[in-house]
């Protein structure tokens, strides 16, 4: 091979789809622009139909799995560097290699398609189920890490947000593979056929079908609006733990408490820098007391422990208090090296200086929280990024809420891509979800999955919302990603059948 087309298959090989997974960044939060991820699939997609082997394919899913985790995950360098005290070049050495793993997904999604590509007239869906297939097995895989499944980029402006109620975030994300994939067909010869008709309009009613969706009132109201209180501390993870502003944290969140006129109070994840036995005597019950004085319900993260055997267990909780019944959500999906070391790298503990690596799980089927007459479902920090989890909480919650303390991330992209995820979980469940976090992003999201009202970030302050309690069940909350897959699997079925030949595309006319 000469070097002029070596330098051609590496640019459009490899840099061009790196170049679109870098720019589906932009689909993200805070930009929310949902038509560049759309363009970026279409042009993996031509890259793949391209490719003159699997491998070749899987190279390029490589190449644009690691563009946009690198764009769109270092945020990981931030937590491990900045608050986990890692020496930066070894941050920066797995900050990489992280973004590595999850390009192997998209690399695979590639080599199947290619390897498995049929002839037929569905040819063209077989990349773009794959590749959430791809995303599916990511998001549970080694406890699961569904952050930047593209499906996300489309919420909530994008018509093919309609589909979130239907089937969820993966729904989604087939729905925007499966039009990109229409898309780079249709412009996949230079002259107008009526094929290149048929993909167009094809495309153009997958959008059609998700902007309908998007008017269907999938829940209904179940009562009157509920005054809630978002306290947002923005106590730096750098002095969270000193002894000092320990002691001022605890007073701030009393007296804000204290002080608001909502009828239920969020603090944010952890706001309690102790442990909930370890408090200033007198601190819960005072609060406690107060809260019901004066008909106010108090919902405050914080750390609970447990002595069993020779040894304490520890819990990442939100406990109820005031006019609230007594009782605690204790968080059940734990972040890996955050909140718990799985087994053979016990050894990272002494490269991290990560407080309290070692949380149990919360049990299964935990009784929802109550307050103002409303039974409320609970996600503490990344818990909302899974919906197949958030949805057991259904029907019977009328409100969503998240606990969160994002300050690990700093002045990175994370806060606003979590926000996202947040409001992909209110359109997928018809439930309003109200965000309390450390630094931010603050705020409340109506069913529709729209941003309401939200606090800056980096500020400390109360954000008041008045979120609505639904009921009724969407047809996600009803059967979760199972209508989603089945699809994928379908499709990828379908379009690998027919004469594939080789896996190589027929050869052009000279």
């Amino acid at each position: 091979m000469s070097a002029r087309p070596a330098a051609a298959v590496l640019a459009t090989g490899l840099a061009l789809p790196a170049l679109a997974g870098a720019a589906c960044v932009a689909g993200f939060a805070p930009l929310y622009g949902w038509p560049v991820p759309l363009l970026a699939l279409a042009a993996l997609f031509a890259v793949w139909s391209r490719s003159g082997s699997p491998l070749q394919a899987g190279l390029s899913g490589f190449a644009f799995g690691l563009g946009l985790n690198l764009a769109g995950v270092s945020w990981v360098f931030v937590s491990l560097h900045e608050f986990g005290h890692m020496p930066a070049v070894l941050a920066a050495v797995a900050t990489f290699l992280f973004c590595a793993y999850l390009a192997l997904f998209p690399a695979a999604a590639g080599w199947i398609a290619v390897r498995f590509a049929g002839r037929g007239p569905l040819a063209f869906a077989g990349p773009a189920a794959w590749l959430v297939l791809s995303e599916w097995v990511r998001g549970w895989l080694f406890t699961g890490f569904p952050w930047l499944a593209l499906g996300y980029t489309q919420v909530p402006q994008s018509p093919l947000a309609g589909f979130a109620p239907v089937a969820g975030a993966y729904g989604v994300s087939l729905a925007l593979a499966l039009s990109a994939a229409l898309l780079a067909a249709t412009f996949s010869s230079r002259a107008w056929s009526r094929r290149r008709a048929v993909l167009a309009g094809a495309c153009a009613l997958v959008f059609a079908a998700g902007g309908a969706l998007k008017l269907v009132p999938w829940t209904q109201p179940a009562g009157a609006s509920v005054e809630v209180a978002l306290l947002q501390g923005n106590v730096s993870q750098h002095l969270k733990w000193r002894e000092d502003v320990r002691e001022k944290t605890l007073r701030d969140y009393a007296r804000a408490a204290v002080a608001s006129e909502a009828k239920v109070v969020i603090l944010p994840e952890t706001a309690l820098p102790a442990f909930l036995d370890q408090l200033p005597p007198g601190y819960l019950a005072a609060l406690g007391e107060i809260a019901s004085k004066q008909g106010k319900a108090i919902f405050l993260g914080t750390v609970e422990r447990e002595f069993e055997g020779e040894r304490f267990r520890y819990y990442n909780s939100v406990v109820a208090l005031g006019e609230a019944p007594a009782r605690a959500y204790r968080k059940r999906h734990l972040v890996p090296f955050g909140e718990f070391i799985p087994p053979g790298f016990g050894w990272i503990v002494t490269v991290l200086k990560i407080p309290l690596t070692d949380f149990a799980r919360g049990p299964a089927g935990q009784p929802l929280l109550e307050a103002a007459g409303v039974r409320w479902g609970a996600a503490i920090c990344y818990e909302d990024i899974f919906g197949e989890e958030v949805i057991e909480a259904l029907p019977a919650a009328g409100i969503l809420f998240n606990v969160s303390n994002d300050a690990w991330f700093g002045e990175s992209l994370a806060a606003d891509q979590h926000l996202q995820f947040s409001q992909m979980r209110a359109l997928e469940t018809g439930r309003w979800m109200v965000r309390a976090t450390n630094t931010g992003v603050t705020a409340a999201i109506d069913e529709t999955g729209r941003v309401v009202s939200r606090l800056p970030a980096f500020v400390a302050g109360e954000l008041r919302a008045s979120p609505v309690p639904r009921s009724g069940t969407t047809p996600y909350a009803a059967a979760g990603n199972l209508p989603a897959l089945l699809t994928a699997v379908l499709l990828a079925v379908l379009a690998g059948r027919g004469d594939r030949g080789n896996s190589r595309p027929a050869a052009r006319p000279r």
